[in-house]
């Protein structure tokens, strides 16, 4: 069954204490995104730093952006580096959401987030003012003000640095989630893909914790839906359910096993 279209800001969404769910469309491809608009995602997550095209390519996003506009879903956008400059480049395509990886400290996250906004902190922001898409070129009554109503900046913690100075991260104003990166944790406590290592689930668990305790969104990925629903009991309210190439794995995998080969006759 369909999930009812929400039309709600994932901003918004957050802000008010819902719980969203998304997936890794990892063949970047404008259809599958419009698809799963269609199904009734909040959000689509759209990772630039392990494959996809260049996060600088302005035509290759809007081409994803379009896509979800018209079935109203949301991109997710990771991006590779924790540059001001690449934040507001993708921000300037009309992207609302973005979320940066490999932060270790609270300094890190603000000038990234200082980046995102015209006006921060009670004080001028660092974001560019121009008429790029995001402005509908122009078109948009007050843009500048408009604009800092609607971004969304995130962060992964995937270091074990990140994780010690996790308090500081949630102090920096305007952040608007964090995420776990629970593999790359792995990697951190050098047990690289092993989830259930204690270290893992230890820094996983205080990321979670010390989020929900200052009221700070927190994501994280779901694997299977009863592990997604508890994670939701949890706190959670980003939830990213699976991934484009998985899902096909394993529908075609079950079509395969169900197949009764003829009997010669």
């Amino acid at each position: 069954m369909e999930r009812e279209r929400n039309t709600t800001s994932l901003r918004k969404r957050l802000e008010r204490g819902d719980v969203t769910l998304g997936m890794a469309e990892d063949t970047y491809s404008p259809t599958l995104v419009e698809l799963y608009g269609d199904l009734g995602l909040d959000f689509v997550w759209i990772d630039f730093e392990h494959a996809g095209p260049s996060p600088w390519d302005a035509s290759a996003v809007e081409s994803l952006l379009r896509a979800s506009e018209l079935t109203g879903t949301e991109l997710l956008v990771r991006v590779p580096v924790t540059e001001p400059a690449l934040v507001r480049k993708v921000l300037d395509t009309g992207v609302r959401n973005v979320f940066l990886s490999h932060v270790d400290t609270a300094d890190e996250v603000r000038d990234i987030v200082r980046a995102a906004y015209f006006r921060y902190d009670g004080g001028p922001g660092e974001r560019g003012l121009a008429v790029p898409r995001a402005s509908r070129w122009g078109l948009t009554d007050d843009y500048a003000a408009a604009e800092d109503e609607a971004v969304l900046i995130g962060v992964t913690i995937e270091s074990l640095e990140a994780v010690e100075n996790i308090d500081s991260i949630l102090d920096v104003p305007d952040l608007g989630f964090v995420f776990v990166g629970p593999f790359d944790l792995s990697v951190a406590v050098g047990s690289p893909g092993e989830l259930d290592n204690p270290d893992v689930q230890d820094a996983v668990e205080t990321v979670r914790s010390r989020s929900v305790e200052r009221g700070v969104p927190v994501g994280n990925l779901g694997f299977g839906m009863e592990d997604v629903n508890e994670k939701a009991r949890n706190g959670y309210q980003i939830l990213n359910v699976g991934t484009t190439a998985l899902a096909i794995q394993e529908i075609v995998a079950e079509w395969l096993n169900a197949y009764e080969e003829p009997r010669n006759r």
